[in-house]
């Protein structure tokens, strides 16, 4: 066994994993992970625990092998144009797993602009697909940097629809909705509660209840015996290390605390 598999995990290994976790046993859907430590956690899961998640290189081709982060693949298995890709989101055949500048007890996001919308203090990304993804695929979020600028009582603007949102709207937005995971720098968090707010699922090592309370701008529900996050396997550290990122990106997007 090599030497790497034996060494502590990073806070950034710990992400990679949990987020990993998100597609475990998905079966045959698209994986869209959006950032570093999704990408790496998607390739993780296809290489460990669900063989039949579908990739892409990010642009228009399905690929059938896993390369390192920042490579080309070797093994091209078809080609998933804009229209196509389009379609496979209207029938929730993916698992899209965002990034959030904003995000709320409801799991409402954020990614267009800081400030009334009229007259942005901050102009963003756009609303982009993301109605269209939180509406008819599962959904989760990603965030590098958990603070009280992200995770906000109220998010300036929706891009995302969270499920409080969804379920005003009726059974044509909430039939196929579901926010399945976030994930942060600190811990895992899900909407399992009996009024669908943000619940502290796990936390990674070394965090504290206290400081996930403190670096988020609501309340949120805890119970009473928070688990730790998963720890990655000899196995997945060996792949993480030595396969899916031997450059150590991951470590750029979460550094070791």
């Amino acid at each position: 066994m090599s030497d790497v598999a034996t060494t502590t995990a990073t806070r950034a290994e710990y992400c990679v994993v949990a987020c990993a976790e998100a597609w475990r046993d998905a079966g045959e859907v698209l994986a869209s992970p959006m950032g570093t430590v999704p990408t790496i956690g998607a390739r993780l899961a296809k290489l460990t625990f669900s063989p039949d998640l579908l990739l892409t290189d990010g642009e228009a081709l399905l690929v059938g092998d896993v390369p390192a982060v920042g490579t080309k693949a070797e093994v091209v298995e078809g080609w998933l144009p804009y229209r196509q890709h389009l379609a496979m989101v209207a029938t929730g055949r993916r698992h899209v797993m965002m990034g959030a500048s904003q995000l709320d007890r409801h799991g409402n996001q954020n990614i267009s602009c800081i400030g009334d919308w009229a007259r942005p203090e901050r102009q963003l990304l756009g609303v982009r697909g993301a109605p269209v993804n939180t509406l008819n695929n599962p959904t989760s979020y990603w965030v590098p940097r958990h603070s009280t600028r992200v995770f906000v009582e109220r998010v300036d603007m929706v891009s995302g629809v969270g499920y409080d949102r969804a379920a005003a709207a009726g059974p044509s937005a909430s039939r196929y909705h579901r926010i399945p995971n976030v994930i942060s720098d600190l811990g895992v968090f899900d909407f399992e509660t009996p009024d669908r707010t943000m619940r502290l699922r796990s936390l990674h090592p070394g965090v504290t209840v206290e400081q996930v309370v403190e670096a988020t701008g609501f309340a949120l529900t805890i119970p009473d015996d928070v688990p730790g996050t998963r720890e990655p396997t000899p196995e997945e550290l060996r792949l993480i290390r030595e396969v899916i990122d031997p450059n150590g990106l991951r470590d750029r997007e979460v550094p070791t605390a």
